[in-house]
């Protein structure tokens, strides 16, 4: 019988499962003490609004309350001094900020909601690489 599109996760996704089976790392994608922050022309330093820890960006995102896990992410300098926010924000650890593409980012988030995959992930705010691993459950 064929398979109908509610069956498959990746029905709705330019990519496959095999794009994202396996580990893989992004690199430099999380916010960490090195996020590039603003300088006030007049004074020379970093505004307040834009002076933040890793710490507490990691409690930021951990504290979104939402049903897929969040991780900190860098904000440009522009949207720090046009919105006048912290140098961070918070997004799905799928987000394509951080894997790159939107292609990338709908194979993630359906293999993350598909109960055919254990999805993890580890985010090292230390190098600001993320790493994402996608396993096929014994289910599937």
């Amino acid at each position: 019988m064929p398979e109908k599109p509610d069956d498959n996760p990746f029905h709705h996704c330019e990519l496959g499962p095999d794009a994202v089976l396996g580990t893989r790392t992004f690199h430099d994608v999380l916010f960490t003490d090195d996020t590039e922050t603003p300088v006030s022309v007049l004074t020379g330093e970093t505004p307040a609004h834009s002076q933040a820890t890793v710490e507490e960006a990691k409690a930021f995102a951990v504290s979104i309350d939402t049903e897929r896990p969040q991780i900190a992410l860098p904000a440009s300098v522009e949207a720090q001094v046009e919105t006048q926010s912290k140098p961070y924000t918070a997004a799905a650890f799928f987000h394509f900020k951080a894997t790159g593409s939107l292609e990338l980012h709908r194979a993630y988030h359906a293999a993350y909601e598909s109960g055919a995959f254990s999805v993890d992930f580890e985010a090292d705010y230390e190098s600001g690489d993320l790493t994402i691993t996608v396993e096929r459950t014994d289910d599937s």
